[in-house]
């Protein structure tokens, strides 16, 4: 039986597609439209799911109906009044209307693409967003026996992820999409509005709970603020409400084992303090809403699924081009990949990656010259797995998913990979998770005594991961740097 999960109609739509317990496609909307977090399938990502056979059962992420109550509540009239997109309907436009179709609700799709990727047969699973249909946050007791039990729920209108997406914007950035820079800011910043944030918005009878809804943002809170002082007061203060429910929630179900998803779980600096209580922490590589395709195939299949690796998207074939892209290296080129299947989640982790020597003076300078980014902003060091601790404060043997932030041990030395404040979000890699981009960074080992590269996404800002050779192509030609 094959099931696909679908994730869309909000923002980042993507399509999942499971048949017994083997994830046979898992990708990203915008990969295939070139538009970024784009919300709508389209026939390119549909007819590459149906390479892999007719789907059998289709599983929506959320339930629209019960979002359109909180719709309506919060006085989103034009959204909770349109009847344009639902599911049913929508799905005619790809003649998958037909189809036997469920619904599951939006923090189980997250809390079951957590657990049942997981290597865990219990833990406790903690999920953060902005908002699903209703919930905010929610805590669940997982186990291979019995499932996921729902042991608590915090809902709108009390959005830790809301607030920080109000924070994004007041901050100059793109809600919904840019709060990873605004984690990126914190490091320049102080948290001296921690206090009057606190304050102002969270609710001191309620804890982890604001006092209200931040859907249509701040406004210019502190008009003369820093922005920087700003990020790192609200960074500060999510830092601290996550750790707070995190110790609640051990309390409710003690568990050595943590599984955290929604899209605040993309917050790595948040997530470095979780070691403090939990011993075993797992966070699927698409914990935000793209990766509720996954998981409310998951929900559905209420089985664990073979998870092997994020590589699961659109294949660019041929041999990992080891040899051309160590060349450039060494000759002091930055240099892109786009090999093998495209990554599930955000994040670039060798598949369609820019690479660059992690030593170089002005080497973060120029990617992000071709980046287009803000030129405060950092980038990740990809690093051999037995090295890692050589190089950095682990608290953890992997991270193969540059979830977590560490301290660099020399970030003198390796000014690509280091923030300002001293750490570095860290991919580790072994020969197994992928053989190719292990033996890259062995050869680079060998001719620098340096066992990691600067790794960042193939793309510019405001654009997708390149997803094709046409789009590698395209990328060569545009910006001048080799692509293999």
């Amino acid at each position: 039986m094959k099931i696909l999960g679908i994730s869309a109609l909000s923002h980042d739509a993507s399509l999942t597609l499971i048949e017994e317990g083997e994830i046979l496609m898992a990708s990203h909307s915008e990969r295939y439209s070139r538009v970024k977090n784009d919300a709508y399938l389209n026939d390119s990502i549909v007819d590459e799911m149906r390479s892999f056979g007719e789907p059998d059962q289709i599983v929506w992420y959320e339930k629209p109906w019960k979002k359109k109550s909180r719709q309506l509540y919060a006085g989103q009239w034009s959204e909770a009044l349109s009847f344009k997109h639902l599911p049913k309907k929508y799905l005619k436009n790809w003649d998958l209307h037909k189809t036997p179709l469920t619904y599951q609700d939006h923090h189980e799709s997250h809390a079951a693409g957590g657990f049942y990727t997981s290597p865990f047969d219990e833990a406790t699973v903690v999920v953060i967003d902005a908002i699903g249909e209703w919930d905010t946050v929610s805590l669940w007791q997982a186990s291979a026996d019995e499932g996921l039990k729902c042991l608590k729920r915090i809902q709108y209108p009390y959005s830790l992820g809301l607030l920080y997406s109000a924070f994004t914007q007041r901050c100059g950035l793109k809600p919904n999409e840019e709060e990873y820079i605004l984690m990126g800011m914190a490091a320049y910043g102080k948290p001296i509005y921690r206090n009057q944030i606190k304050s102002d918005f969270f609710d001191s009878k309620r804890p982890f709970q604001v006092k209200e809804s931040f859907h249509r943002g701040i406004g210019d809170y502190l008009p003369d603020a820093d922005l920087m002082d700003l990020a790192a007061s609200i960074q500060q203060l999510t830092e601290e409400t996550i750790l707070d429910f995190m110790k609640m929630a051990q309390k409710l179900y003690p568990s050595n084992n943590l599984i955290y998803s929604g899209g605040v779980a993309l917050n790595c600096l948040a997530n470095n303090k979780l070691y403090d209580l939990f011993p075993k922490i797992w966070i699927m590589p698409n914990p935000g809403d793209a990766g509720s395709s996954l998981g409310a195939a998951a929900a559905y299949y209420k089985k664990p699924l073979h998870w092997k690796t994020p590589y699961l998207g659109t294949l660019i074939p041929g041999d990992y081009p080891v040899k051309e892209l160590l060349k450039e290296l060494l000759s002091g080129n930055i240099v892109g990949v786009a090999n093998g299947r495209a990554e599930f989640g955000p994040r670039a982790l060798g598949n369609s990656s820019l690479f660059a020597d992690p030593s170089a003076a002005n080497g973060k300078e120029k990617v992000n010259e071709i980046k287009k980014r803000q030129k405060f902003r950092p980038f990740a060091p990809v690093i051999l797995e037995h090295r890692a601790k050589d190089f950095f404060n682990m608290r953890s043997a992997t991270s193969p998913y540059m979830q977590f932030v560490y301290k660099n041990k020399f970030p003198k030395e390796y000014p690509g990979i280091t923030h300002v404040d001293g750490t570095s979000r860290v991919q580790t890699v072994n020969e197994s998770q992928h053989p190719g981009l292990f033996q890259l960074l062995t050869e680079f080992e060998k001719a620098t005594g340096c066992p990691m590269l600067l790794n960042t996404s193939l793309n510019i800002k405001g654009e997708p991961l390149v997803n094709t050779r046409e789009d590698a192509l395209r990328f060569t030609k545009k910006h001048n740097v080799p692509v293999y």
